[in-house]
């Protein structure tokens, strides 16, 4: 069992030091392609949240309690795909009955979450940290606050420049954008000195 501060050192360095957009670099696709309004961004960061605390859950189940004892670890990555591919679904369902407005604003990116390598990432860097099932939980846990935090951060930055004239005509649009999810992946490199 570990203690109360390693769990939030686990937390805080998940979330905030390795930063799984800013730091690791993925799940790009839906963190510039859903940023454009705080409202679609945090409700994709809540989809994400919710598909990778379940998937690291389950992803972790299975491999401790499955692929290992009949030696099927070669599967993994198959195994860990069709977890999550099996809650993206969910999620939309549950979206498109409940919340019909953001399933339509999150449009192409919901099923994309299936894709998404932050999602698998997580699962398998679970599994080569040899993490165990809560502490997997709690990695992945972090790991989508990380990646709502910056979505929700870019997505109000984005809102302000979409106002803002004194973007040269040269970086206005994706070029703007990638400028400053650079300085935002610079700024949460400072979170480094914390651990």
């Amino acid at each position: 069992m570990e203690s109360i501060k390693d769990m939030l050192l686990l937390l805080v360095g998940s979330s905030l030091v390795s930063n799984v957009v800013l730091s690791q670099f993925l799940g790009l696709c839906p963190f510039l392609g859903v940023s454009k309004k705080i409202k679609t961004a945090a409700g994709m960061g809540v989809a994400v949240i919710f598909v990778i605390t379940l998937a690291s859950a389950v992803a972790g189940l299975l491999y401790r309690f499955i692929l290992v004892p009949f030696d099927l670890t070669y599967l993994q990555t198959i195994v860990f795909i069709l977890v999550i591919a099996a809650l993206v679904q969910f999620v939309e369902m549950f979206l498109r009955k409940a919340v019909p407005s953001l399933y339509q604003a999150l449009g192409v990116y919901l099923p994309l979450i299936t894709t998404n390598c932050a999602v698998l990432g997580v699962a398998v860097s679970n599994v080569q940290k040899n993490y165990g099932v809560g502490t997997g939980i709690l990695n992945g846990l972090g790991t989508a606050i990380g990646f709502t935090v910056a979505i929700v951060i870019l997505a109000g930055i984005r809102e302000r420049m979409e106002y803002n004239d004194s973007v040269p005509a040269p970086f206005k649009g994706m070029p703007i954008v990638l400028l400053t999810a650079g300085l935002m992946a610079i700024a949460f490199w400072g979170f480094s000195g914390i651990l």
